[in-house]
């Protein structure tokens, strides 16, 4: 419960924050003007001070020049104490406190003076205590202000960064979820069609039984695909030809035939090329890219070919179908998850594909360009020739 109200205030906060951030940096930017100009009108008012006393030929003069160059020095706020060789204080201005010059808190101000700013050493008046200017005490509880605000920000940003990593990783498990429950549809759908046409017929159509097994084992990988997941990929030889094969052979009887009829062929040179990899994995990753072209194709008769091939080191499969084809306004984006061109999608079987080929195998998946309808290729590192 405290969570979710930090998650719900975290954006106000943010906005705050920034607000904040930049009252201060216009606050600081106007102090500095304000400081330069100030700085600029004393120097100029003390230059002033000590040109008109060495011009002036009444007698005495210098000595009012340095009267009012002391009395300026109090009216910018500077703190200075003086000492002389024996280390005796013998003058002071701006002190923040009271006391008289012999005060041993004197001293001790001086000395802490000292760790601010260097001493001034003149062998006539000697040794200069100072520190710093008011407006230089302002602008550093500023900076030390901001520092706070940024320091503040960055909690704000990874805290709701955090959160939305959090929540990504939620509506993924719901993704998959429904990816899991998109995956078994297809045999629970087809296991339903054949006890139908028990049921409706005296005599049980031929190769029942090899239909019915091969959904059955479908259902089994689709468990153990799932099962997969954050474990390491298995390393076994896989002809290409024969995992192509091996989909073809389950979705083919179960395309429709009659209304909208939809024709899935394979173009591969024999069992191979053979590629190192996980069948399960692998077979998920190609059962996606048919399923999408399958869907691509809802409503209307085509086309899907499965070509097989090899180029480079690398072990090729494209998946081409010729229906309506890839918007190009998610093309860049097609692989991310969330992204999906059908009506109550979520977008998790690209996304899936792409990391068992990439991640778990070192190949690629791109959307190749096409003149009319899709085509995926996943491409796939041969396997080194036994020694």
């Amino acid at each position: 419960m405290r969570r979710e109200r930090l998650q719900r205030f975290a954006p106000t906060a943010a906005v705050v924050l920034v607000a904040l951030l930049a009252g201060l940096s216009f606050g600081t930017g106007l102090l500095i003007i304000r400081h330069f100009r100030a700085d600029a009108t004393a120097t100029s008012r003390l230059y002033s001070g000590v040109f008109g006393g060495l011009n002036d030929p009444r007698p005495g003069a210098e000595v009012e020049a340095l009267l009012r160059l002391g009395e300026q020095v109090r009216a910018l706020g500077l703190p200075v104490v003086v000492t002389d060789t024996a280390g005796r204080v013998t003058a002071a201005a701006n002190l923040p406190f009271e006391a008289a010059l012999d005060d041993p808190r004197v001293i001790r101000y001086a000395a802490r003076l000292d760790r601010q700013n260097p001493p001034i050493v003149d062998e006539a008046i000697g040794t200069v205590h100072y520190g710093p200017l008011p407006a230089q005490r302002n602008l550093t509880a500023l900076a030390v202000l901001q520092g706070l605000t940024i320091a503040v920000m960055v909690g704000v940003a990874v805290f709701a960064y955090r959160s939305a990593m959090a929540a990504q990783r939620d509506r993924l498990w719901v993704a998959m979820a429904r990816e899991a429950a998109h995956q078994m549809g297809t045999p629970l759908t087809s296991l339903q069609g054949w006890i139908e046409r028990v049921r409706t017929r005296p005599t049980p159509p031929p190769d029942l039984a090899d239909h019915l097994a091969a959904d059955a084992e479908r259902l089994d990988r689709v468990a153990r695909r799932f099962e997969r997941i954050g474990n390491p990929a298995r390393r076994e030889p896989i002809g290409l030809g024969a995992l192509v094969g091996r989909v073809a052979g389950y979705f083919r009887p179960r395309l429709p035939r009659r209304a909208n009829a939809i024709e899935l062929r394979v173009e591969a040179p024999g069992m191979g090329p053979m590629v190192v990899g996980d069948p399960v994995l692998l077979e998920w990753a190609l059962e996606s890219l048919v399923k999408n072209a399958i869907d691509a194709l809802q409503g209307r008769s085509g086309t899907i070919i499965l070509r097989v091939g090899a180029e480079q080191g690398m072990g090729e499969v494209r998946v081409l179908d010729d229906g309506p084809g890839v918007p190009r306004d998610i093309r860049r984006l097609l692989f991310e998850p969330g992204i999906t061109t059908k009506r109550g999608g979520w977008g998790i079987g690209l996304a899936l594909s792409r990391r068992v080929v990439e991640d778990a195998h070192k190949g690629t998946m791109v959307l190749e360009q096409t003149e009319r309808g899709a085509c995926f290729l996943m491409r796939i590192p041969l396997a080194e020739p036994a020694a």
